[in-house]
């Protein structure tokens, strides 16, 4: 539920070449959607990656670091996207990891014994996620934005802050499909993937779970781009199918008029795919009506074990009507993931309603459902929690954070399994 970025190298294409705006989509729906308005030039401008950056300097505003140049003939992902693994000992966002982690090694660097070592390989028993010694776990983090156009927070550095001054053990990364660059719409596949893999092998070496995220939103239903995600699934699994670490969601936010039905044949074919590969793995599965019909899922469920179905929310749209739709499907036994949501509006901007936010962080904490906050990004919109002039992409100040970022950090610092 996120306004889309559009980096200002294109805004200057456009410009240069007297193109108007009207081809770039879209922005989403205060009802918790997507809808196909047209991106203002101004909030194009006020996106970019980095506010002090700017075509005058050279630079890309993708580049993982402000210092990749036009002159140097470099593409905004090429400087993350060059190898598929963490092993270069050049940290991307602050400190240097260690060794990159061997596939299975979730020992994290710099810890005897990290988070995701200790419980191990995760599984679904009732409502709850069960680590590999048979208790409760709770997982809880931060979403990335889509990493085609913020690049630079997959690194080592931001993973690293997160999990040792936040007090975070989870991290999803967001791959748009349908969008401007997206996986399925002119993006690099291999250079999405590179990020991808990246991130992943980051979450290892740090000792945290990461959700590898398929962000169907534009394509409304998942079934739109079937083939490039049984083909992206099956790869990543293929090379991570030994890792303890991993969660599959399948499908962000199916929307529009895609049914249920339309997301169970999706999902029956997709996840045997990573079964291939990953015969435990959880997998989260997306709803309908922007992931928050989860009864729909509740009604008629999917035939596979290790399943959890994802509800979104974001706080100052979504409230107890929502709310009490997840506490009816939990207490009937449905298992919930909420791997997004925000404290703002379902655009992604309007004001924070922190009060609402806070009753929907009594009911997780209730029940013990585990969540991911949207968004790891300098994005000028209320749900970025870092603000539109940081360029830093580790060891954020209190002054790095917008509003967002402040109150969701300390949340997470008072967090406890």
């Amino acid at each position: 539920m996120k306004f889309k970025y559009y980096p200002a190298f294109i805004l200057a294409a456009f410009i240069v070449t007297g193109c108007g705006m009207e081809g770039l989509p879209l922005a989403e729906d205060t009802d918790g959607g997507s809808r196909a308005s047209t991106l203002q030039a101004a909030d194009i401008a006020s996106s970019g990656s980095q506010a002090s950056t700017e075509i005058s300097n050279g630079s890309f505003p993708l580049g993982s670091q402000a210092s990749t140049e036009i002159s140097n003939g470099s593409f905004p992902l090429d400087s993350q996207a060059s190898g598929a693994g963490a092993s270069e000992s050049t940290d991307l966002g602050g400190g240097s990891p260690g060794p990159s982690a061997s596939a299975g090694n979730t020992s994290g660097s710099g810890s005897a014994e990290s988070f995701a070592a200790l419980h191990g390989a995760l599984s679904v028993k009732g409502t709850s996620l069960t680590d590999q010694n048979g208790s409760s776990v709770r997982l809880y983090g931060m979403s990335t934005h889509g990493i085609a156009w913020f690049p630079q927070y997959v690194s080592y550095g931001a993973f690293r802050t997160l999990r040792d001054d936040w007090n975070t053990n989870c991290v999803r990364l967001a791959l748009y499909t349908d969008e401007y660059n997206g996986y399925s719409n002119g993006g690099n596949q291999e250079e999405l993937k590179s990020l991808v893999k990246e991130g992943i092998d980051y979450a290892t070496d740090l000792g945290m779970y990461v959700i590898v995220d398929w962000h169907v939103l534009n394509d409304r239903d998942p079934n739109v781009h079937k083939e490039d995600a049984v083909g992206f699934f099956r790869e990543i699994s293929s090379l991570y199918g030994d890792h303890t670490n991993i969660l599959y969601e399948i499908c962000n936010e199916p929307n529009g008029s895609t049914t249920w039905d339309n997301i169970k044949s999706y999902a029956n074919e997709v996840i045997p795919v990573i079964r291939e590969n990953d015969a435990d793995a959880v997998i989260l599965v997306g709803t309908p009506t922007w992931s928050q019909d989860i009864h729909q899922a509740a009604a008629s469920p999917l035939e596979f074990d290790n399943v959890m179905y994802t509800l979104h929310f974001y706080a100052a749209t979504h409230t107890d009507d929502l709310r009490s739709r997840l506490e009816t499907c939990v207490s009937e036994g449905l298992p919930v993931f909420i791997s997004e949501f925000g404290m703002c509006d379902a655009s992604g901007n309007g004001g924070n309603d922190f009060g609402q936010a806070e009753k929907w962080m009594e009911l997780m904490d209730k029940y013990q459902i585990s969540f991911c906050c949207w968004n790891l990004a300098n994005k000028a919109e209320t749900s970025s929690v870092l603000k539109s002039g940081c360029d830093k992409t580790s060891d954020w100040a209190e002054d790095d954070l917008s509003e967002s970022g402040r109150w969701i950090r300390e949340r997470f610092r008072g967090q406890t399994e």
